[in-house]
């Protein structure tokens, strides 16, 4: 998709408003050279206060980015395009963050087996005249895993740094029956769509 606007791309200097390696991965696969800059935003917002989980996913991704926007502008090494993401499951209107203990991971995990549920990423894309904000979700069915499984997989240590407590790229994929949406909102980054904003943002550009 990117191809006619490749050799544009190519010459900017795009960061990653993240310290995923995963997110990292999925741009340098398309083509583009990343830099990781992982936030410091403090990600404190209250869900209470927004209307719906696109609205929470999109403004923390935004935050994410102003804040990188604006330590890097101070250091003198201001990027051509910045790109931010959040991710957060969702399960009977509630959110799962990342669990803080093995206790909270087994909670989240046992709650989430044999149902379905849904994974919010929220993106935002600045470059130096615009930013672009969205969301895309996709529905995630797991199996029916006993106590057994769940606690081999905490032990493996993957949940501890991931939404929900699973990660589906890794082990936690195992447990994924089925996906119903973009599976890559589901790791971290839905590619269809930032790739279309990218193509739009920089088409006219010689």
């Amino acid at each position: 998709m990117l191809q006619p606007v490749m050799h544009v791309l190519k010459q900017k200097y795009i960061i990653l408003a993240s310290g995923s390696p995963r997110r990292k991965e999925l741009i340098e696969n398309i083509g583009l050279q990343v830099k990781l800059c992982p936030s410091l935003f403090k990600e404190d917002l209250d869900p209470e206060n927004f209307e719906n989980f696109s609205e929470f996913v999109e403004e923390t991704a935004l935050q994410k980015v102003l804040e990188v926007d604006n330590r890097l502008k101070t250091e003198g090494a201001a990027p051509d395009v910045i790109i931010g993401a959040d991710t957060m499951v969702t399960l009977d209107g509630k959110m799962f963050g990342k669990p803080i203990s093995h206790e909270e991971a087994f909670d989240m995990l046992s709650k989430l087996s044999g149902r379905g549920h849904t994974v919010y990423t929220g993106v935002v894309v600045k470059s130096l005249d615009k930013t672009v904000k969205f969301t895309e979700k996709t529905d995630v069915y797991f199996g029916k895993l006993d106590d057994e499984q769940i606690r081999g997989y905490i032990a493996t240590g993957e949940p501890m740094d991931k939404a929900g407590g699973y990660g589906i790229q890794g082990v936690g994929g195992t447990f994924v029956e089925r996906v119903e949406g973009d599976y890559f909102t589901v790791v971290g980054l839905p590619l269809y769509r930032l790739c279309s904003i990218l193509y739009d943002m920089f088409k006219e550009v010689k």
